[in-house]
């Protein structure tokens, strides 16, 4: 038995211990599969006063084995779903063998850890803040196949399951005791097997059962024929449909294995479970969801973007750190940056201004401390970090500043200035610009090597990506050092090389100009707002451009102008243009102008603004397919241009770029995951149907041409 060892007490208790020797977690891998078959084969043959399943690592159990279920292929269906059931058979053996079973619980469980737990009659968890229960397997695509479709429902009944299932919803220690997941809970190890020990010794005379094999159990809350839950359920499939418009296959097949499984009996119930699951995991949804997900969010995590040199580089913690603009932007940075325990000096041209910029984490904190999410001395605590001031001489000691004033070359130049006279010779500047390119922006800098871009994404507190971008003279140990703060921070970072618009901005355009492109065509606004939805992004193009504002759109448009006339440069035109430039005639800029694209009425809901039909007065409506099309096309075939320009380094750069950065659909896996999974050569083909039909913007760019010809997907090398 590779994965778990038995051991026996003097109490005649058998302690399962769950230790994978080939990582630092236990996973649901073929070695565990394997040994936990021995293990009931063994147990058979014994005579015990009960079990107590444990882990020998610092957490309980981490889940699936993922690199197997990314591996399975449709092919394969009939044997993977046989070794589902027999993973289930051993887990089902376990709660019906008559003997108590304890789940002492000494770290987090999530997916397939506890779904083991679920299995057993007793479940106490170490008192630990870090601890997580939980079943995130819908966040990767797929469902929980190991029982947690069938046991959660029959543990808390459907309504209050289907979060934990639906959402992926995972709980502490505390909130896990109050919803009924676990019994007790253990103030360290040694408590936590005196009480595991003490439940089997108080059980181990009669035959133990879980509830739902009980002889009158009955589902709390009713099954799906209750009269409440049948309510719930008839629109249940309506919401969930408005939710992921049709995109994400595993919220659907979870609701239809909980209703199924709640009306027949519990093997079949689990065979209902597996079939779903193994749907899903042979789909190309879930291999799209954990390759960026899981293996390449972990990836870049750990440094993958950066070149050897900068991975070889010592990095510090930062402590202290200045902001320069205290609007939006800055106020909102300057928020993240204290709740994770920076000092931060919040500068402004006057003290009012970076006093109102304070005031954003102000109101930000007493919702958390309405809404019960945070306490008083923390909030206070995260407040006192944040120092506003006027006086460029308070940033003396900051070990890196961050330029968050507007998009305007010449302001940008003068803070820089005024900046560094302030800092010591190691310190490093931080542009957040959108669009501007860093290594213009470093020639105001008098240290290139320690000038770099950090681009956060509006509202920065929430928002989780940061976009380093190296200038031509950025040095490897400060790009080191801003790839160590953004982790520190809470975010996850994609380095990229230096261009205008760097990637997200440039590609975001895309997406924004093809919307309001079609737009000025006679597409109906409605058609291109639901198209967006249908096609799985969060906002639709319209909708988003009224949000970042028509204003800043053309005046970003006039500063890049200027720079390729200076340059002599020829300058790019989009269909867009006109549109854009005939709201602002109308006045109408935008959401903070008081409309744009849509109207906003104090009372009610945004809406499509009327006026639109008389300004651009509709046409010959295109097919869905073409409206939902251009707007994905457009964005990953720019990023495939970004890509073949190498100012993206990486295609998990890409996806996990384009869908935590600029809303790019998830079930897509990202934008260059997109064009993997619709087929590269079908791609290539479809992208120059729409350049025909649409423009030379879809042009299938020569890397695509390559790789059709050679039938290679776009991936990383190793």
């Amino acid at each position: 038995m590779k994965s778990i060892r038995l051991e026996k007490d003097s109490d005649n208790i058998v302690h399962l211990i769950m230790d994978n020797p080939n990582a630092s977690a236990n996973v649901m891998d073929r070695d565990f599969t394997d040994s936990l078959q021995a293990v009931v084969e063994q147990l058979q043959q014994q005579d015990y006063a009960g079990i107590i399943v444990r882990s020998a690592k610092k957490t309980f159990f981490a889940g699936g084995d993922l690199k197997s279920l990314y591996a399975a292929e449709k092919d394969q269906a009939e044997a993977f779903f046989a070794a589902c059931e027999s993973l289930k058979a051993k887990l089902r053996w376990l709660e019906t063998q008559g003997k108590p079973v304890v789940a002492a619980i000494n770290g987090t469980a999530l997916g397939g850890g506890w779904e083991i737990a679920l299995s057993c009659h007793q479940r106490i968890a170490l008192d630990d803040k870090t601890l997580k229960i939980g079943l995130p397997e819908v966040t990767l695509g797929l469902l929980p196949g190991g029982g947690g479709c069938v046991r959660m429902p029959r543990l808390l009944g459907i309504q209050n399951a289907l979060p934990f299932l639906l959402e992926g919803k995972q709980v502490g220690v505390k909130q896990a005791l109050e919803a009924g997941l676990i019994h007790q809970t253990a103030n360290d190890t040694d408590d936590l097997l005196k009480k595991a020990r003490d439940f089997i010794r108080d059980n181990n005379s009669t035959q133990v059962l879980q509830p739902w094999d009980q002889p009158n159990y009955r589902m709390p809350g009713g099954d799906a024929k209750n009269p409440k839950n049948a309510q719930l359920l008839m629109i249940a499939p309506a919401m969930l449909e408005k939710k992921t418009h049709g995109c994400l296959p595993a919220p659907e097949a979870i609701l239809a294995t909980v209703v199924e499984g709640a009306q027949v009996d519990f093997e079949t119930a689990t065979r209902i479970e597996s079939r779903h699951f193994v749907e899903l995991t042979c789909g190309q949804v879930a291999k799209n969801m954990i390759g960026t997900f899981w293996f390449a969010l972990n990836d870049l995590k750990a440094g993958a973007s950066l070149p050897q040199a900068a991975r070889n580089q010592e990095t510090q913690p930062i402590r202290r750190i200045g902001i320069l603009g205290a609007g939006m932007m800055g106020s909102a940075i300057a928020y993240a940056c204290a709740s994770k325990g920076v000092e931060v000096v919040l500068k402004d041209v006057s003290m009012e201004a970076a006093l109102n910029g304070k005031g954003y984490a102000e109101k930000s904190l007493h919702k958390r401390l309405q809404r019960g999410r945070t306490d008083e001395g923390r909030m206070q605590a995260i407040l006192s970090r944040i120092q506003p001031t006027d006086n460029a001489a308070e940033l003396a000691g900051c070990e890196l500043v961050i330029e968050a004033v507007f998009e305007d070359r010449e302001l940008k130049a003068r803070v820089t200035s005024e900046a560094e006279r302030q800092l010591s010779d190691n310190a490093i500047f931080a542009s957040n610009t959108s669009t501007l390119p860093i290594t213009g922006l470093a020639n105001a800098s008098s240290r290139p090597k320690n000038f770099i871009g950090m681009h956060f994404f509006s509202p920065a507190d929430k928002m989780p990506l940061v976009e380093i971008i190296c200038g031509e003279e950025t040095s490897e140990e400060t790009l080191a050092q801003a790839f160590a703060f953004v982790l520190q921070i809470g975010k996850t970072p994609i380095v990229v090389n230096d261009s205008r618009g760097f990637f997200t901005s440039r590609v975001f355009g895309c997406f924004t100009n093809e919307g309001i492109g079609m737009l000025s065509e006679g597409v109906n606004p409605a058609t291109i707002e639901n198209a967006a939805s249908l096609a799985g992004f969060p906002v639709g193009p319209l909708a988003v451009s009224d949000e970042v504002s028509l204003t800043l759109m053309g005046r970003i448009r006039q500063q890049t102008i200027n720079d390729l006339q200076r340059e002599g440069k020829t300058v790019p035109s989009h269909p867009a243009d006109a549109a854009i430039d005939h709201m602002l005639e109308l006045g109408r800029a935008g959401k903070a102008a008081g409309g744009g694209f849509y109207s906003y009425p104090e009372a009610g809901k945004k809406r499509l603004w009327s006026g639109l039909q008389e300004e651009f007065p509709p046409t010959e409506q295109l097919s869905l397919r073409d409206v939902k099309e251009r707007l994905l096309f457009i964005m990953a075939i720019e990023t495939l241009r970004c890509y073949e320009e190498k100012v993206l380094r990486s295609v998990r750069d890409a996806n996990i770029g384009s869908i935590f950065g600029i809303g790019f659909p998830p079930w897509t896996g990202g934008a260059l995951q997109y064009i993997n999974q619709y087929g590269v050569a079908k791609f290539a083909q479809r992208a120059q149907q729409l350049a025909e039909a649409y423009g030379d913007r879809f042009a299938p760019p020569t890397v695509l041409i390559t790789l059709a010809e050679s039938q290679k997907n776009l991936e990383d090398k190793e």
